[in-house]
């Protein structure tokens, strides 16, 4: 396979370095503390430091998805790191837990969800073009189904 088509393959993976993946995870939390300043009655301060706190767990993850050679996604490896900061018998996790809870979750999310919502890139694009017209009724029950579905279960428990 040429170079021309690895390029127009619409399956093709792009793999961000560490430094790019650094640069994107800054971005995210300045927006982040923006709208976690706005939405709680947290300080910038305070806002700061947690989202310091999780920008090292998340870059440590990283670290250890390039490092290590077991291969398991760049989540899993965010996650346990988390988790073993956050273990009570871990040096310092009464800290990092305080700071963290200076961050508000749902503000994180929301421009997350949103962007990811809204984000079609041209390998999307030439997937739906490929995948026919029976993809778009696909798509259009599964989300009629998942908002419905939300909304009988908001119904029900608030």
């Amino acid at each position: 396979m040429n170079s021309s088509q690895t390029q127009m393959d619409p399956t093709a993976e792009r793999k961000l370095s560490l430094a790019e993946h650094a640069m994107v995870l800054v971005i995210i939390c300045v927006i982040g503390l923006v709208g976690n300043t706005v939405a709680t009655e947290n300080t910038v301060p305070q806002g700061l430091i947690g989202m310091a706190v999780l920008y090292a767990i998340s870059m440590i993850g990283l670290l250890l998805t390039e490092m290590i050679p077991i291969k398991l996604p760049s989540v899993a490896w965010i996650s346990l790191v988390g988790i073993i900061a956050t273990l009570p018998w871990t040096p310092g996790s009464e800290w990092v837990i305080a700071q963290a809870k200076n961050v508000n979750f749902l503000t994180l999310a929301t421009p997350c969800l949103a962007y990811a919502g809204i984000a079609i890139a041209r390998r999307e694009i030439e997937l739906a073009k490929s995948s026919g017209w029976k993809i778009f009724i696909v798509a259009v029950l599964v989300m009629t189904g998942t908002f419905v579905g939300s909304a009988f279960v908001a119904q029900i428990f608030l």
